[in-house]
């Protein structure tokens, strides 16, 4: 009976410690009027961690819930206000650079690409999330998250998992003005 108590609470133990692992940070343009951002386009993001079909979908489904939270819609057209992208950031590598946060605009002779190149540390395991200001093809907000897939879970417990680390990582959008 002991044996079982123990191994329950060893196992209520790396559970929690798994959640609790979900350390958010963001940081962000100073200059930047969030308020007048209404609308965001998915961009891609070279990331060298690959997630499968599902699992991208579930982690997209999870963003684009808690970007509408916080007043933001998902634009079809060019014409959105933010870029956003993320990155999944595997054990080994610790540095991501060059993000592309456009893609061709205009005509198919007179378009021009929108790129920006930015070497950033980051630590293994992470979700970065990034939003660029669309008409500045400027980095305004910048959010990292930790341990935010649990590929072994079942699926309602990695849904689970993804959703709290992803409403963690934009508990700190939009920044709070100061007075």
């Amino acid at each position: 009976m002991k044996k079982i108590f123990l191994l329950a609470f060893l196992l209520f133990i790396v559970g929690v410690s798994r959640v609790v692992a979900q350390t958010p940070g963001y940081t962000f343009d100073r200059d930047a009027d969030f308020s007048k951002y209404k609308t965001y386009k998915w961009v891609s993001i070279p990331s060298t961690q690959k997630l499968d079909d599902l699992t991208s979908d579930q982690l997209t489904g999870s963003l684009q819930v808690e970007l509408a939270k916080k007043g933001l819609n998902n634009s079809q057209t060019d014409n959105a206000d933010l870029y956003v992208g993320y990155q999944i950031v595997p054990p080994d590598q610790k540095q991501m650079t060059n993000y592309d946060i456009g893609g061709s605009y205009g005509s198919a002779t007179g378009g021009s690409m929108a790129t920006a190149a930015t070497t950033a540390t980051v630590h293994s395991g992470q979700l970065v999330l990034y939003m660029y200001d669309a008409a500045k093809n400027q980095l305004v907000w910048r959010g990292v998250v930790s341990n935010a897939i649990d590929a072994n879970a079942k699926p309602d417990k990695k849904q689970k998992h993804m959703d709290k680390a992803v409403a963690k990582l934009l508990s700190g959008y939009p920044p709070k003005k100061k007075h």
